[in-house]
């Protein structure tokens, strides 16, 4: 066997999309020629830790020493300093962390949550990413099912402290005044370089499900096998290596971990603001020349309501805005590539199957509101409720597979799997141009009167009125259909429109069945951190 095919080997994988993958890889300039001196001590790193976010900050330490590894509100730590330092980090936690049980990190987007996950990994613990909107009791249980044993928290969570049961060893992250506790930058400062042996065991990022309907749930995130899955994304999100991306969704959130981790590979500069505000998202693009933007949904809506004369950037280097973490609504889609122009990709996917699609501007641009088509090496199919696959055009359950497929959750139970592909928990159809296009929650979908009807075509119809600012449509009981729809509707300036103006406008589009019986107007939507609608929280809106 060849140096040049082993070394293939070594850095995507023995698949079958290998050739695929290279050619995709070397087309981002993520695989390019090194030198000899500096090859070696990369396949020492891969020795070390394998396909793992510390190979990808040790590659760039060694390729690219100087570059920018992260940017935020205090500052730029390069590549090479954020290597030292998640090595002191992770000397200085290793005696804190009892066998079996795990590290949390309850943290907002800044440099000291990405040193936290890099140095977990080198330990070989697994780390539980902890949604900052936790309630203290919520806290308090994902601490305990979760076997947290130690608690990396920004300062200003310590409030939930003394709420818990039983409060764990806690070293505070982001600190805004003095402190008796220990620091994330004092345990670097005082710890000495000293060299990291190869964990025992691979870490798992542990990601909480969004809890929008019960008690968040551990996701165990697998290892990558190779690129490969890198570069899937890569082949319809055409990311560079080494340019600026600039992450506003949560890395407590499995998107922001995706683009956490593609930017690992891409020896990309991580750009973090700790809390997302429209005006200085287009700020931080223009200061930075920021070349893509990792968002939800619920932010671009942000974005877009800002006055024009308030986006009046200069944002010539942003090429992409990825949008996941919710449904984009398709009236969104096509007023932000109006005013940004062709720089929208949007992907579908979960914490259970990592991604089923995605949404290139030109998708968007034809059917904004597909979820666009699979990258290669992505199989989706759509099946009705005995596993067969249904007729193109017809709605069904949706099954995927591809190579990131969640490892099961940390309670021992899994996902529908049939054939090899995992369900999505999604309602979904294929158009005629073979894009994919998400109908709606498998539990959402109602029987009102006898017929199926789908909340999505009646909340796409009410989002999309030029009237409309945002709109969520649910199922309720009713004691004559068995169901009925009942829409929460948040109006650009109240009073512009009524109920029964909705309902007709909704009517004329989707029909009699799937129209609200009840509209309620709301002054905001509850949304989780990730921006999703919180449905618990809408229901007592109609009991008033």
């Amino acid at each position: 066997m060849s140096f040049v095919r082993r070394l293939s080997e070594l850095f995507v994988g023995r698949a079958a999309p290998v050739l695929h993958a290279t050619y995709v890889l070397v087309k981002q300039g993520v695989v390019r020629p090194v030198r000899p001196d500096r090859l070696a001590r990369m396949a020492l790193a891969y020795r070390r830790w394998g396909i793992s976010l510390p190979l990808g900050f040790a590659i760039g330490a060694i390729r690219h020493p100087d570059r920018p590894a992260v940017i935020d509100e205090r500052g730029a730590l390069s590549y090479a300093e954020l290597s030292q330092r998640t090595t002191r980090l992770a000397d200085a936690l290793r005696d804190r962390v009892p066998p079996g049980t795990r590290i949390g990190l309850l943290a907002r987007n800044h440099h000291g949550t990405v040193e936290v996950i890099v140095a977990v990994a080198k330990l070989g613990v697994d780390v539980v990413l902890l949604n900052v909107g936790l309630s203290s009791k919520q806290l308090a249980d994902v601490l305990e099912q979760q076997d947290v044993s130690l608690l990396v928290a920004d300062e200003e969570f310590t409030t939930h402290l003394p709420e818990l049961p039983a409060e764990p060893d806690v070293v505070l992250a982001w600190v805004e005044s003095t402190t008796e506790r220990d620091t994330l930058d004092h345990l670097i400062a005082t710890t000495p370089l000293r060299g990291i042996g190869k964990p025992k065991r691979h870490s798992r990022l542990i990601v909480l499900t969004s809890g929008t309907t019960g008690t968040p749930k551990g996701a165990r995130r697998p290892d990558p096998p190779s690129l490969t899955p890198a570069a899937s994304i890569f082949s319809r999100i055409p990311l560079r290596a080494g340019e600026r991306v600039l992450i506003q969704a949560p890395l407590f959130h499995t998107w922001g971990v995706a683009g956490f981790q593609l930017s690992a590979v891409l020896g990309a500069t991580l750009v973090l603001r700790r809390r997302f505000d429209p005006q200085d998202a287009l700020r931080t693009v223009e200061r930075h020349r920021v070349g893509a933007m990792w968002a939800v949904p619920v932010m671009l809506q942000r974005i877009l309501d800002l006055p024009e004369e308030e986006r009046t950037h200069r944002l010539e280097s942003l090429r992409i805005v990825a949008s996941s973490g919710s449904a984009l609504p398709a009236d969104l889609a096509t007023r932000f590539q109006r005013a940004f122009g062709p720089v929208l990709y949007n992907l579908y996917g979960s914490t259970e199957v990592s991604w089923v699609s995605v949404a290139q501007p030109s998708d968007l641009r034809a059917a904004p509101s597909s979820a666009g088509r699979p990258p290669f090496g992505t199989a989706v199919r759509i099946l009705d409720e005995d596993g067969h696959p249904v007729p193109r055009g017809r709605p069904g359950r949706i099954f995927a597979a591809n190579n990131m497929i969640f490892d099961g959750y940390t309670n021992g139970a899994g996902r529908e799997s049939r054939d090899g592909l995992m369900s999505t928990g999604d309602l979904g159809r294929f158009d005629r141009s073979g894009r994919l296009h998400v109908v709606g929650r498998e539990d959402d979908m109602i029987i009102s009167g006898g017929e199926n009807v789908y909340p999505k075509e009646a909340e796409d119809v009410i989002a999309g009125l030029p009237e409309v600012g945002e709109a969520a449509v649910l199922g309720v009981d009713d004691q004559e259909m068995g169901q009925r729809l009942a829409a929460f509707v948040v109006l650009r300036e109240k009073g512009s429109l009524d109920a029964e103006e909705i309902r007709a406008r909704v009517r004329d589009e989707v029909g009699k069945f799937a129209t609200p019986r009840d509209v309620v107007f709301l002054d905001e939507l509850p949304r989780n951190p990730t921006g999703k609608v919180v449905p618990r929280e809408l229901h007592p809106h109609l009991e008033g």
